[in-house]
């Protein structure tokens, strides 16, 4: 047993060493894009969002893409059904920007998910004259300055696609949402300069030449995840995808156990489909961290019990966390530098993205589970089988 400890506390050792270097690294991307100019490429810009549902702060969301400065662009809310009950708050919306706002409807998915199929309709029924496709979500918050960085490198005929990644921030207290905005935060250290980046579905741009070239509507076609497919569809034709720090998107979010689970659960599901080597490699990363941690606990007690010292396991086994502590002030050194604004706001929770994040590892092995079992989500209402990445099976919509 102490054997196995020893090897299991090396690893993690070397591999939170290497990921505290990658973290600097990634501060290091992070300061030099913020310092960077984006340039004046300002062509013209078809921004997506598919809406679904009523969630709290949608309508305050909606209104933050039209405020946007320094872009030539125009807005196409999609929905898929005439009655959603956020048509109201889209029309409110709509009559009151400063940009032409649109509303479409889709009409009912076939054999993918809703959002996928909002997204090919809308596409479908663009006008030639926009140059730039841009996608965003729903929940998120983005800044006024978060369309032109995103949209701008795109002057380089070089790169597939800009994307970046939300932040969470919690707008209660309760536990599950406090675990949820920490869950998300590892997430924005996988996009970098070098990383081997992926589309995220609420902030990503794309020239339209190059979505169809890609042949994105027909990966699209039978899917129901739209950024990993579209990473796929890039990918294929050797594109890259440029990580944009300065557009990261604050998402404020509320949420039970019950959608703690939905959400995160439905993430990896989606991952382990999508993009199975990266769910084996978190996998296998997330089960050595917590087995660790489970097995010095262990002999830690299991000593103090014997009567002898265990100041050296306790050592040990708090160099991990050490580790990823450090990591996560990094990470949250480089989101609060993006986000100025919300500087305050986000650092009065600091503890939440240092130290909370040091257990979600468990939370993800639940995750990991729930994927092995079954290969059905729930999204906003809508339940999916996953056949796989080209077949979808919509059980319930």
């Amino acid at each position: 047993m102490d054997t196995l400890f020893y090897l299991l506390i090396s690893i993690q050792i070397l591999l939170g060493t290497y990921l505290v270097w990658q973290g600097v690294q990634w501060l290091g991307y992070v300061r030099r894009r913020l310092h960077s100019d984006p340039g004046f490429f300002a062509p013209r810009v078809a921004l997506l969002c598919p809406c679904k549902g009523v969630e709290p702060g949608l309508e305050r969301n909606l209104v933050s893409l039209t405020e946007f400065e320094r872009q030539n662009y125009e807005i196409f809310f999609i929905l898929a059904s005439e009655k959603d009950p956020a048509k109201s708050i889209i029309e409110r919306v709509a009559q009151s920007s400063r940009v032409k706002a649109n509303i479409v409807i889709a009409g009912h998915p076939i054999n993918c998910g809703e959002k996928v199929s909002n997204l090919r309709a809308a596409i479908d029924q663009l006008p030639e004259e926009f140059e730039v496709l841009v996608f965003a979500d729903s929940d998120g918050r983005p800044g006024k300055h978060w369309l032109h960085h995103l949209v701008a490198p795109l002057a380089d005929n070089r790169i597939g696609a800009t994307t970046t990644m939300r932040w969470l921030v919690p707008n209660v207290g309760n536990v599950p949402t406090l675990l949820l905005a920490a869950w998300n935060a590892p997430i924005v250290t996988m996009l970098g300069e070098k990383a081997r980046n992926f589309c995220w579905g609420g902030g990503t741009a794309i020239r339209r030449s190059t979505f169809e070239q890609c042949g994105v509507l027909d990966e699209w076609k039978n899917s129901v995840s739209d950024d990993y497919s579209l990473t796929r569809a890039l990918e294929q034709r050797g594109r890259s995808i440029v990580f944009i720090p300065e557009s990261l998107t604050l998402s404020y979010v509320e949420t039970d156990f019950e959608g703690l689970l939905e959400f995160t659960s439905r993430q990896i599901l989606i991952a382990r489909v999508y993009s199975s080597k990266t769910w084996r490699a978190a996998a296998l990363t997330h089960i050595l961290y917590c087995s660790t941690l489970v097995l010095g606990l262990y002999l830690i007690l299991t000593t103090l019990f014997a009567g002898r010292p265990a100041f050296h396991l306790v050592l040990l086994t708090f160099l991990p966390l050490l580790l990823a502590s450090i990591r996560g002030v990094l990470r949250l050194t480089g989101v609060t530098e993006a986000l100025p604004t919300v500087r305050t706001q986000i650092m009065a929770q600091a503890w939440i993205y240092v130290l909370l994040t040091l257990f979600v590892p468990f939370l993800y092995l639940v995750n990991f589970a729930h994927s092995l079992v079954t290969r059905k989500i729930r999204w906003r209402a809508a339940v999916y089988e996953l056949i796989s990445p080209q077949q979808t099976r919509i059980i319930r919509n």
